[in-house]
C-alpha cells in the first residue's frame, strides 16, 4: 500500500504515526504547506517509509502528481479543499478519504468513482464515523427500531477541566465555533423538527446524560440527525432521533450568552481603530487559554443508543467507546479516534473488507466488526450493552 497523506496537524499526526505501524503500508507521502514543522515532525519518528513534502494544494499538477503515484489518498486538510481533492484523486485512480462531513460535490463525483473501481470515503474519523458505523451495527439488530440516539464527545478529563468553560482544544477550535452556530435537525414524535442555530444551547434543547466511567455529563444537538433517518428509509417508523454532542455541566449555559451577545457573529466591527469579526476576536482570545498540558489527557468518547423490538419484544441496545490521551506517545484521544480511524479506513479499502465502491457511508458501507477488531489492536475499545423488556 502506498499512501498520500494530505495535512500534518493534529489528527494528521496520529494518522502518520498509525500508518507507519501498519506492515502493509509501503511508503507515506505526508504534504503539508509548513515544510518546516512537517520535517521537524518527521525527522523525530525517523521511519525510512516516510517523505515530507511541501505542498500548496492550490498547485494543481503538483499535487495531481504526488496522487499519481499512491493507492489512496487521505484528507485531513481543512474541510473546503475536499471536494477538489476528491476529483483528483478519482482522475488520478487514487481512493479518497476524509474524515468530514460527506461535501455534496463528492455525489456528482460518484458515477466516475463507481466505474473506475474506486472508493470515496468521507465522515469517517470519530464523530462523524466510529458512531456512524456503530449505529449501524445497532440498527441490524433489531426487526423494527423507534429511537437512535448518537452522542460524541472530545472533553478534558475533570482534573483537566481548569478553567471556566471546563473545556479544551483537541481539534481545530475554528470547527468547534462554526459547530456552535450552525443549525441542527432531530427527529421528534416522528417528524424532522429544525433547531436553529442560535437554538442549540437553548435549555429545552439541552439535556443530561450519566455516562458510565465519566459521569454526568450534557448534550446539545449536532448536526442532522434527520438525514440518517431517510437515508435509511425508517421515516415514520423511528419517533425520536438525534445528533449530539456532550460537555461537562454547566458549558452550553455560558455559550447561550455569549452568542446572544452576538459573540460568534462573523460581521466586521469597529474595535479600538480597526475591524475585526467576533468570532476572530473570540478565537485568538480564548485558544491559547485552551490547550492541553503536556501532562494533562482528554477524553474521547461515542455513545450509541437505539431502541425497538426484536422478535416482538422491546429492548434497548448502547455501544460505547471511551478513550483518554496517551502520555507515553502524547497524543490525544482525539488525534486517535480520528487519525486512527481514518487510517483504517484507507487500510480496510485496499485490503478489501470494504467492498463497495463509488461514494460510501459509514452507516452503511462499512462492516462494524473489522473496524472494532482493528481499534482494539490500538487500545481503542467499544463495550455492548443490551436491555430486553417484557
Amino acid at each position: 500500500m502506498k499512501i498520500l497523506l494530505l495535512g500534518a496537524g493534529l489528527q494528521g499526526r496520529a494518522a502518520l504515526h498509525d500508518l507507519i505501524r501498519s506492515r502493509e503500508v509501503l511508503k507515506i507521502s505526508v504534504a503539508d504547506l509548513d515544510i518546516e514543522r512537517l520535517r521537524h515532525e518527521v525527522a523525530e519518528l525517523n521511519h525510512p517509509k516516510v517523505d515530507s513534502i511541501g505542498l500548496d494544494v492550490h498547485d494543481t499538477s503538483r499535487t495531481v502528481a504526488l496522487m499519481e503515484s499512491v493507492d489512496a489518498v487521505i484528507h485531513l486538510l481543512p474541510a473546503q479543499f475536499r471536494a477538489q481533492m476528491a476529483r483528483l484523486a478519482i482522475d488520478t485512480g487514487a481512493h479518497f478519504i476524509d474524515a468530514s462531513y460527506a461535501d455534496p460535490a463528492y455525489h456528482a463525483i460518484h458515477p466516475a468513482a463507481e466505474s473506475r473501481g474506486l472508493a470515496i470515503l468521507p465522515e469517517f474519523g470519530l464523530d462523524p464515523g466510529i458512531d456512524l458505523v456503530l449505529t449501524g451495527q445497532a440498527l441490524m439488530e433489531f426487526d423494527e427500531v423507534h429511537e437512535i440516539f448518537s452522542y460524541g464527545a472530545g472533553i478534558p478529563e475533570q482534573s483537566a477541566s481548569n478553567n471556566p468553560l471546563q473545556y479544551k482544544v483537541s481539534w481545530s477550535f475554528a470547527g468547534v465555533l462554526n459547530a456552535y452556530t450552525r443549525p441542527a435537525r432531530i427527529v421528534r414524535n416522528g417528524k424532522a423538527a429544525e433547531i436553529s442555530a442560535d437554538g442549540l444551547f437553548e435549555p429545552a434543547n439541552v439535556h443530561e446524560v450519566d455516562v458510565a466511567g465519566v459521569g454526568r455529563l450534557e448534550a446539545y444537538p449536532n448536526g442532522d440527525a434527520a438525514k440518517y433517518v431517510e437515508m435509511l428509509g425508517l421515516t415514520g417508523t423511528v419517533r425520536e432521533a438525534g445528533r449530539y454532542s456532550m460537555r461537562w455541566p454547566g458549558h452550553s449555559e455560558i455559550w447561550r450568552k455569549l452568542i446572544g451577545l452576538g459573540l460568534l457573529n462573523d460581521t466586521l466591527i469597529e474595535a479600538g481603530g480597526a475591524r475585526v469579526a467576533p468570532r476572530q476576536f473570540i478565537h485568538d482570545l480564548l485558544l491559547p487559554q485552551l490547550l492541553y498540558g503536556d501532562d494533562e489527557r482528554d477524553i474521547a468518547l461515542i455513545r450509541v443508543e437505539v431502541g425497538g423490538l426484536k422478535n416482538g419484544r422491546a429492548r434497548r441496545v448502547l455501544y460505547q467507546l471511551l478513550d483518554y490521551r496517551d502520555l507515553e506517545s502524547g497524543l490525544l484521544a482525539m488525534q486517535r479516534t480520528v487519525g486512527f480511524t481514518v487510517s483504517i479506513g484507507a487500510q480496510m479499502i485496499l485490503r478489501g473488507d470494504i467492498l463497495k465502491r463509488g461514494l460510501l457511508s459509514p452507516l452503511r458501507d462499512v462492516p462494524a466488526g473489522p473496524l472494532i477488531e482493528e481499534l482494539r489492536a490500538r487500545d481503542i475499545f467499544i463495550q455492548r450493552r443490551e436491555d430486553v423488556f417484557l
